[in-house]
């Protein structure tokens, strides 16, 4: 890209009835916006109209059917679904996350395609986009499917980075879930995602135990000891500063998190609760580990109080800062990584 403003920023829509699209047009509301890339989101003008009217922005909007055409001097929205539905804010609807999974699986195409550079995508509600087409429990999943690469679901808010072994698990199987196979792929995913994508050389990386005090040496469960232990210690061997388990209950009380370039929990809310809980509203889900960047903001539909105008927007603004810097930072990376004596070449 010659410069920032021409880095093209896919935007899907999410759950309709929820707060994505009033917060993707309260933030491009502000022209300034777009000095630092060129939006594109993913809907349709009958929906995006009606937002807008809805919520009385003045945001100049370019309607386009081409993503060849987009203008990188406005907020473009490139037409994607029918408006077979009716938008009733704060309802739980079957054709809303329908619309939803075909705004996110076309965004995705283009990002494939190179047609976009990077994706944020609004929340979704995950029980009303399942259908034959779409079975999977969320965004990563699916993006994993359809993109090159091992995704990481990792929240970041600012040095605080939290990653995790296993993601939309039921607790009852996350325990058969964790094998020395999933810890080193995690790990080894976490471990160039911070190297490449945040320009951390030496990343220093600590795993969450899975039992209540990692087990206490086989009383409360051996997974501990005869799985996530020997397969850190080895890790460790072959260079990678990688610590743990530690005991969850007292790891982010302590402040022992603030030593780390990078937590990995074992499932989903030993995770993400504490990370909420030090950063709700700030944070950002990126889906680390795969050729392209995606981001999201750590929040959900917000049903009772969409169409209202007072979601707070820092979430997925963030969202959209961070995903930019990620784009710079692996693009930068990968120009400093090449092999010099092939850049350098000249005939003789």
């Amino acid at each position: 890209m010659d410069n920032e403003k021409n880095i093209v920023l896919g935007l899907s829509v999410g759950d309709l009835n929820g707060v994505g699209l009033e917060i993707i047009l309260r933030i491009f509301d502000d022209q300034r916006m777009l000095d630092f890339c060129t939006p594109v989101i993913f809907g349709s003008q009958k929906s995006v109209s009606f937002v807008k009217k809805h919520l009385n922005l003045n945001i100049y909007l370019n309607y386009i059917k081409d993503l060849e055409k987009i203008d990188h001097n406005k907020v473009n929205v490139f037409e994607t679904y029918q408006d077979n539905f009716t938008i009733n804010f704060g309802e739980q609807n079957t054709k809303i996350g329908e619309v939803a999974i075909t705004s996110f699986t076309k965004a995705t195409k283009a990002l494939k395609d190179n047609l976009i550079d990077i994706l944020v995508t609004a929340p979704i509600n995950k029980q009303n986009i399942q259908s034959q087409e779409f079975n999977f429990p969320g965004h990563t999943d699916y993006l994993n499917q359809e993109l090159e690469g091992n995704s990481l679901m990792l929240l970041t808010a600012g040095n605080l980075r939290v990653g995790l072994l296993t993601d939309h698990v039921a607790i009852k199987d996350v325990a058969a879930k964790i094998s020395p196979e999933l810890i080193n792929s995690k790990i080894e995913t976490i471990y160039n995602t911070l190297v490449q994508d945040y320009g951390i050389s030496k990343p220093k990386i600590a795993v969450l135990g899975l039992n209540p005090h990692t087990g206490d040496n086989g009383v409360i469960g051996e997974e501990d000891d005869t799985i996530l232990r020997p397969t850190l210690t080895k890790i460790k061997e072959k260079g990678k500063l990688v610590y743990g388990p530690y005991s969850a209950d007292s790891f982010f009380g302590t402040d022992t998190y603030k030593s780390f370039d990078a937590i990995i929990a074992t499932y989903h809310d030993q995770g993400l609760i504490p990370f909420k809980t030090l950063s709700f509203g700030e944070g950002v889900n990126f889906t680390a580990g795969l050729e392209k960047i995606r981001t999201s903001p750590d929040h959900g539909t917000a049903y009772e109080i969409a169409g209202k105008g007072i979601a707070n927007t820092n979430s997925f603004k963030e969202a959209i800062f961070e995903g930019l810097k990620l784009f710079k930072n692996r693009k930068l990376y990968k120009e400093l990584s090449k092999d010099p004596l092939k850049s350098n070449k000249r005939k003789i």
